[in-house]
């Protein structure tokens, strides 16, 4: 497990959907789950601040996950 968390750089705060499966928002953050909300573009940020706002109305509680490999 330690390795894995020393091999994992970067992280995602992921909102996934109460009502459609497959659908999330995901932002970049660190292993503590914040946002620099410097760094989103404007679309991103809002959409960072609507998914926190619907929290238990349409989107679960976000958790921290490491970001995929491309």
């Amino acid at each position: 497990m330690e390795r894995l968390r020393q091999a994992v750089k970067q992280y995602q705060l992921r909102y996934e959907s109460l009502f459609n499966p497959g659908r999330a928002l995901a932002f970049p953050c660190d292993e503590c789950g914040r946002v620099e909300m410097d760094t989103l573009s404007e679309r991103a940020k809002r959409n960072y601040l609507y998914a926190r706002a619907v929290v238990g109305r349409e989107f679960a509680l976000p958790a921290v996950v490491p970001e995929p490999v491309h």
